[in-house]
């Protein structure tokens, strides 16, 4: 667990990895995939209901689809998008910020700031419904 401050809003996240390992190539074979997918299932278990999950890459995008038993064809990675789970997890997808990524500008720093800025104003968007819900005791 970590605490973060970003834009203004502040708490808690985690931070997990799809494979836990850096694999040849740096690109990790679906067997190790599978082989850790157990672990972000338990990471992903414990989630607060209406969590918020970033995928950084179609590797993290896909894990968290298998882990959480959905069909990868209702959810296709895409950079910016954001995918209403099921299970009120909240995904989104951003290009993994890897040195080729940048290097080759697949992904640029206002590309991921804007990931970033969207959750936020997701998770205000939650902030704000939440103050008027006359059942929510304060």
């Amino acid at each position: 667990m970590c605490q973060f401050w970003f834009c203004g809003l502040s708490g808690d996240c985690r931070v997990t990895n799809a494979v836990r390992c850096l694999p040849p190539q740096n690109k990790p074979e679906p067997a190790e995939v599978r082989q850790c997918n157990q672990y972000l299932v338990a990471e992903l278990a414990a989630l607060p209901l209406g969590a918020v999950v970033l995928a950084l890459g179609a590797i993290a995008h896909l894990a968290v689809m298998r882990a959480l038993g959905l069909q990868i064809k209702d959810y296709k990675f895409t950079h910016g998008v954001r995918h209403a789970l099921p299970n009120d997890i909240m995904l989104y997808d951003s290009y993994h910020c890897s040195r080729y990524n940048t290097q080759t500008k697949r992904l640029n720093e206002a590309m991921f700031h804007a990931i970033f800025s969207a959750i936020v104003q997701y998770l205000h968007s939650l902030d704000l419904n939440n103050s008027f819900d006359p059942n929510n005791r304060v």
